[in-house]
């Protein structure tokens, strides 16, 4: 059931301030998230894909960047490469 305006007033309105935004052209909210790193970024995700699963409520996910680049040599490297072949055996 859509929320009523009364209950979108109430429960928007808090969320709205800690940085969800109305999505243009739909009736949706979304949040721009930032993580320190990647364990910190994946231990979010897993927590939320959990929870989502148990309500049977699945969020659209857009987090397909993906960039490789070796920080001990600060370039390209073989595991960059091998992990680029690996992903792509992933794509469906």
């Amino acid at each position: 059931m859509s929320l009523n305006e009364e209950q979108r007033n109430e429960s928007l309105q808090p969320l709205l301030k800690n940085g969800w935004k109305m999505v243009d052209d739909r009736d949706a909210i979304k949040k721009h998230l930032e993580f320190k790193d990647f364990n910190e970024a994946f231990a979010f995700m897993t927590r939320v894909a959990l929870k989502a699963e148990k309500m049977d409520h699945h969020p659209e996910w857009f987090n397909v960047d993906i960039t490789l680049s070796s920080h001990d040599v600060n370039g390209l490297s073989d595991r960059d490469i091998r992990l680029a072949r690996f992903i792509d055996t992933l794509e469906k």
